[in-house]
């Protein structure tokens, strides 16, 4: 029987196959034809709108190579869809992502007019958001994200009701959120963020109830969080990090009970009172609150604690130092966090107790640099999952070696990246660092290390990084660094001598990058580097080489070089084929030679200067990739014309041909250079007029042209376009004419320097615009330059901490009738020097509403009426020199209140009566006064009418107030010295963190303490007459 019903049951089943097939065959012409068996496609006037798509694009991958005009059936087409009509096909799907598409989106697809799914997303779509999308009113799928779109969200965005996927996100948008997404209430997945969005985050988005996915994050969005956010219950995700809203988080995120990712970094100056409500979030798995203050939230280790699917937390910056840390003793190692970020929070070592409830086997990845930690607790060496361990920027006053021996546990079995840089180690580099066996990151760089390098360190089978710099390791370097796994090794800034013998150092080594500065490899140049087969980036700068370099080094095929303040002589040979790639080359600070050799177009960086080099700078247009964005060949014998081949130079930044030989015009490609922050041609034989393309470097804010043979009048456009110069210099040229008054339009202009030139008229009165000049509390400007070099780009991993090369303004400045170099020091210095001109009329009273000027210069003019009144308000001047102009009248007496002058020169004018009595204006010397024959009074020998006659000179009452000077500087100066430094070094060792702000401050605030001791020394020294 049972045969039977089998046979019958396969014979039903055969039968319904044919019947199915026959019937497919039928309708649908074998699943493309009609009733006639004809094949459909898709309609012409679809078709057509997407091959003007195409036209309208750049298309550099060949992504819609298979979009063919000959080609009937677009449904085949790579991206689209279509659906299946007896009436024809129309295209429902169109999704081109990640093509590298560039160009604006046609209007043409206003034609797809059955489209419910559109993705252009992750390409370079550029211009506004289209009009016609808002007639596609059957979508249901729109994403326009990761692209160049600009402009405000259009309204017709709200027409489209049945958006289930809006997606705008990644691109250049401005304005502020509609009011009709509030309508759109079908919306399942909104993301705005990362544009530039303002505002604040309107109440209503409480009202798309259906939402699972909200992002709003990395905008610049105001006001306070919004309560009406925490009845999205279906939401999943939410974003609103990195704006600047403020106050409270709402408690009413507590309601988010589906919630998995809630991401608040960096949202603006927000805290949290009671995390209370966090504990109702069960499937949280991310959560970021960086810079949000956690100060008064006391039970959060607890509330985090019972999150048991949280797996990623960052909490840095969020004042947990000042918490208090009550815990539940149940607390386990039962935590499902895998990654740990408790970085910059002043934490200390009695953090370990609570932070042992949130560490568990599972932990791979621990962040617990920039705080106040003096040591790691045995049991992070017990977390048999952990693979990072970030310590860097604390103060663990403790020998390295006893450091690693806490780590020895079952984590020697995965750990593989340490950073512990800045971090006041001590002791020795020890053979255990071979028991971690996986490590592949090892950063203790800039700590107290010494004695020599272990050995086994090169024997670390996976290393890939190594980073030992600025300690005070010693001895040779191994000859088996040939032998290590690493690709990058840093070595700089130890007293490190070169390896002594390369007989058995290994012929394969895997070095790609290695950094040797400040290293005392000299005085030969170090061949044993040749070895190194694979190495692609070197830098032997300041190690002290005086030799020539020998000619097989420059067969090695680098990306960067930086041979850099040595003492290296020879001509450098052709390096367009040998480097062939190369982004960076420093020789600078050498004794190189000869002309500059052909060089690879590829460069980002070069620079050349301080040498000995000559002849032409027609290399310039070899290097022709358009990637160079420094190049300084300042400081040379360099020769002939600036060529005109500057237009592929669109992402130069700093351009230095200074100190050099170069003559004729600016050619007029030096507009192209639309990206050019700094352009120095000091001390060359330029000439001609400005071209008036360089007025397209709107970007300039340093242009130094002076002591060139430039000419013409000073170009009004200067000051149209040129908003940003904070340094003009066109001293010592020829220019002539008046001073134009768009000069008065540079808000942050800080040094003017129009010197020793033919410019007549008057001094312009609205000078006192100069805003930088006039008001205080600007931070001084940006004078150092990021730029890209080959370090930053280096291989498949990226450093915790960031590498650029950046460069430093420099100026020639005229400063107490000497010319000095300003460097770092450059962005404090506010003067005006207008000297040695044919200027006339009176000084402009407005100039000394310019209360921030350090140094004002006026001399060697035709000036003449009186020397404003208001002078004296100028109490930050340390210069002023007027000498050698017309002026007359009286010294004003307000001058006695400029406290700061330590150099003034009013000589040789028709200044009359007495010298007001002041400490500073009688310690000038009487060479500050001659030449103005009605002047009297101290320090001139002359006396004033009705002056008793008395002798002239030191009296008993100048001994005693030097004596008394000197003796109130030792004693303050003792005593102050001894209760500051016990005070500061007593804080700083005491606040880790407070040591890191020290030493930020101090690099900037190093040159301004510069200047006031200077100022210092000279009133001491006028006031004894040294």
């Amino acid at each position: 029987m049972q045969p039977c019903v089998f046979i019958i049951f396969s014979f039903l089943l055969v039968c319904f196959d044919a019947i199915t097939i026959n019937h497919l065959v039928a309708a649908g012409g074998g699943g493309r034809g009609d009733d006639n068996g004809i094949d459909k496609k898709c309609l012409d006037k679809e078709r057509d709108a997407l091959l003007q798509f195409k036209e309208n694009l750049q298309d550099p991958y060949g992504s819609l190579s298979t979009w063919r005009s000959e080609d009937d059936e677009c449904c085949k087409w790579e991206g689209v869809t279509c659906d299946d009509q007896k009436t024809g096909r129309h295209v429902t799907k169109l999704e081109i992502s990640l093509c590298s598409l560039e160009g604006e989106i046609s209007h043409s697809l206003v034609n797809l007019n059955y489209v419910n799914y559109l993705d252009l997303s992750r390409n370079s779509f550029h211009g506004t958001i289209p009009t016609f999308i808002g007639s596609m009113t059957l979508l249901r799928y729109l994403d326009l994200s990761q692209n160049n779109l600009n402009g405000t969200i259009p309204t017709f965005i709200g027409s489209l009701t049945l958006l289930r996927h809006l997606d705008l996100g990644q691109n250049n948008l401005n304005g502020t959120i509609p009011a009709f997404i509030g309508s759109m209430t079908l919306l399942r997945h909104l993301d705005l963020g990362q544009n530039n969005l303002n505002g604040t985050i309107p109440a209503f988005i409480g009202s798309i109830s259906l939402l699972r996915y909200l992002d709003l994050g990395h905008n610049n969005l105001n006001g306070t969080i919004p309560r009406s956010i925490g009845s999205l219950t279906a939401l999943r995700h939410l974003d609103l990090s990195h704006n600047s809203l403020y106050g409270t988080i709402p408690p009413e995120f507590g309601n988010l009970t589906n919630l998995q990712e809630l991401c608040l970094a960096l949202v603006g100056k927000c805290r949290v009172k009671n995390i209370e409500w966090m504990s109702h979030l069960p499937h949280l798995e991310v959560l970021e609150m960086d810079e949000i203050s956690l100060a008064k939230a006391n039970h959060w280790v607890n509330v985090i604690s019972s999150l048991r699917k949280l797996s990623y937390i960052r909490l840095e910056g969020c004042e947990l130092s000042q918490v208090m840390y009550p815990y539940s003793s149940f607390l386990n190692s039962s935590s499902s966090i895998e990654s740990l970020f408790l970085g910059n929070n002043n934490l200390t070592s009695s953090m370990y107790h609570w932070l042992f409830p949130l560490t568990s086997n599972k932990l791979r990845f621990l962040y617990l640099y920039g705080n106040m930690l003096d040591r790691i607790p045995k049991y992070i060496g017990n977390l048999c999952s952990l693979e990072r361990l970030y310590f860097y920027n604390n103060s663990a006053i403790v020998k390295f070696p006893d450091f690693l021996s806490n780590l020895s546990g079952c984590t020697l079995l995965t750990f593989q990246d340490l950073s512990i840089r800045r971090s006041l180690f001590t002791g020795s580099l020890p053979d255990s660092i071979h028991n971690f066996s996986f490590l592949s990151f090892l950063d203790i760089a800039d700590n107290h290390i010494h004695g020599t390098i272990s050995e086994k360190l090169w024997e670390l089978p996976w290393l890939e990084k190594l980073d030992v710099s600025q300690n005070h390791l010693s001895g040779a370097i191994s000859e088996n660094i040939g032998k290590s796994k690493a690709l990058y090794i840093n070595l700089s800034k130890n007293p490190l001598q070169g390896v002594p013998s390369t007989d058995h150092m290994s012929k394969h080594s895997y070095v790609e990058h290695i950094d040797l500065s400040s290293c005392k490899l000299g005085p030969h140049f170090p061949k044993w580097i040749q070895k190194l087969e694979r190495l692609t980036r070197l830098d032997i700068s300041n190690t002290r080489i005086s030799d020539t370099v020998p000619p097989e080094f420059w067969d090695m095929q680098l990306i960067f070089l930086n041979l850099s303040s040595n003492n290296i002589s020879g001509e450098v040979p052709d390096l367009s084929s040998s480097f062939f790639g190369a982004q960076m080359i420093d020789l600078s600070s050498n004794n190189f030679n000869g002309p500059i050799p052909h060089l690879p177009s590829s460069l980002t960086s070069l620079n050349l200067s301080r040498n000995k080099f000559s002849g032409g700078i027609s290399f310039l247009c070899q290097i022709v990739d358009g990637l160079l964005e420094f190049l300084d060949v300042s400081h040379n014998s360099l020769t002939g014309q600036l060529p005109d081949c500057l237009w592929h130079f669109n992402l130069l930044k700093v351009l230095n041909l200074g100190h050099n030989n170069l003559f004729g015009k600016l050619p007029k490609s030096i507009g192209s250079l639309i990206n050019l922050e700094v352009l120095y041609l000091y001390k060359n034989n330029f000439s001609g007029q400005l071209p008036l393309s360089l007025k397209n470097c709107m970007k300039l804010n340093f242009l130094d042209l002076g002591t060139n043979r430039f000419f013409g009048n000073v170009p009004i456009w200067i000051g149209e376009n040129l908003s940003g110069l904070y340094v003009l210099i066109l001293r010592s040229n020829n220019f002539f004419g008046t001073i134009p008054l768009q000069i008065c339009q540079l808000p942050n202009l800080q040094i003017l320097d129009f010197s020793r030139n033919n410019l007549h008229g008057s001094i312009p009165s609205c000078l006192n615009n100069l805003t930088r000049m006039a008001q205080e509390g600007f931070l001084a400007p940006p004078n150092v330059h990021p730029y890209t070099s080959a370090i930053g780009s280096f291989s498949n991993f990226i450093l915790p901490y960031p590498t650029k090369e950046e460069y430093v303004d420099n100026a020639m400045i005229e400063w107490q009738g000497d010319e000095r170099e300003f460097t770092h020091n450059l962005g404090l210095l506010k003067s005006i020097d207008l000297s040695s001109n044919k200027l006339t009329g009176h000084i402009p009273y407005e100039l000394t509403n310019l209360h921030e000027l350090l140094a004002l210069n006026l001399s060697k003019n035709s000036l003449l009426g009186e020397i404003p009144q208001q002078v004296g308000e100028m109490k930050k001047l340390l210069a002023l020199d007027l000498s050698i102009n017309s002026l007359s009248g009286e010294i004003p007496s307000s001058m006695s209140q400029m406290t700061s002058l330590c150099y003034l020169n009013v000589s040789s004018n028709n200044l009359s009566g007495r010298i007001p009595s002041s400490t500073q204006l009688q310690s000038f010397q009487p060479s500050s006064y001659n030449g103005n024959s009605g002047l009297c009074g101290p320090p001139l020998s002359g006396k004033c009418p009705g002056d008793e006659k008395s002798q002239v000179g030191k009296s008993e009452d100048d001994d005693k107030d030097k004596d008394e000077l000197w003796g109130w500087f030792y004693i303050g100066g003792g005593t102050g010295f001894a209760t500051g430094f016990w005070i500061a070094c007593g804080a700083l060792l005491l606040n880790r963190h407070g040591r890191r702000e020290f030493f930020h401050f101090y690099d900037s605030f190093r040159d301004w303490i510069y200047l006031e001791v200077v100022v210092f020394i000279a009133k001491l020294r006028r006031i004894t007459h040294f």
